[in-house]
């Protein structure tokens, strides 16, 4: 009878994940996450592909958490190549909180450089969770490529990112301080000053690196117009 009653529990849990109502939404998800069950891992992927709601999502994310890798690794690689960007980002943040390093591989440059911004930022927090000892410096090469992209939250999560990679990111930002575009060389000086100042926000250090760009040129130019005369 207990195991006849447990079934039932699940089955109600598993709809309840569908239900119009957020809050229905977010309490399955908690009781999902508090009596993990393998019969829930496929649901609970499926359902981060589509909740619309931010908190239900995170709750999602800690539901499958609670679950053993074993089952939500496999299950989650697959959805990172999800055609939908839901789907891809949804399953590169709660990789990011497993941290099974296993997952690294599923980090690709092409994620890293997805084109929808969430997609994007959610690849490059995962991937400074797993990347493997000895490739942060190959990595920061990677994320160095975005500086300048989007608004100015995902700049900050970009920023954020090369942080946490620490003086592994230092050459790769010193390497984009000299390059053409203006705004990833004030992105990059912004970047390198978080790393010298971590409790520097990140506003003030933007709006210094533009002023800085701004009255120095672009790297090279002066050289260019000597050699043109």
């Amino acid at each position: 009878m207990t195991m006849t009653r447990r079934g039932t529990d699940a089955t109600r849990a598993l709809q309840a994940l569908g239900d119009s109502s957020a809050t229905v939404r977010l309490r399955a998800a908690l009781a999902v996450g508090t009596t993990p069950d393998p019969c829930f891992v496929d649901k609970l992927v499926e359902r981060c592909a589509i909740e619309p709601e931010f908190f239900v999502r995170d709750m999602l994310t800690w539901a499958l958490v609670r679950h053993p890798v074993s089952l939500t690794l496999p299950e989650l690689l697959r959805e990172a190549r999800s055609e939908r960007p839901q789907a891809r980002s949804q399953a590169l943040h709660t990789l990011s909180k497993i941290g099974d390093r296993r997952a690294w591989p599923a980090i690709t440059p092409a994620l890293l450089a997805d084109a929808d911004d969430e997609v994007a930022r959610s690849a490059w927090r995962a991937a400074v969770v797993l990347v493997p000892e000895g490739e942060e410096p190959a990595l920061a090469v990677e994320l160095a490529k975005q500086l300048a992209r989007g608004e100015r939250g995902t700049q900050l999560s970009l920023s954020q990112a090369l942080f946490a990679l620490g003086e592994s990111a230092a050459p790769a930002l010193h390497t984009a301080t000299t390059a053409p575009d203006p705004g990833v060389r004030a992105h990059a000086l912004a970047t390198e000053h978080l790393l010298r100042e971590p409790d520097a926000g990140f506003e003030a250090a933007i709006e210094e690196a533009k002023r800085v760009v701004a009255l120095t040129g672009t790297p090279g130019a002066d050289d260019e117009h000597h050699a043109d005369r």
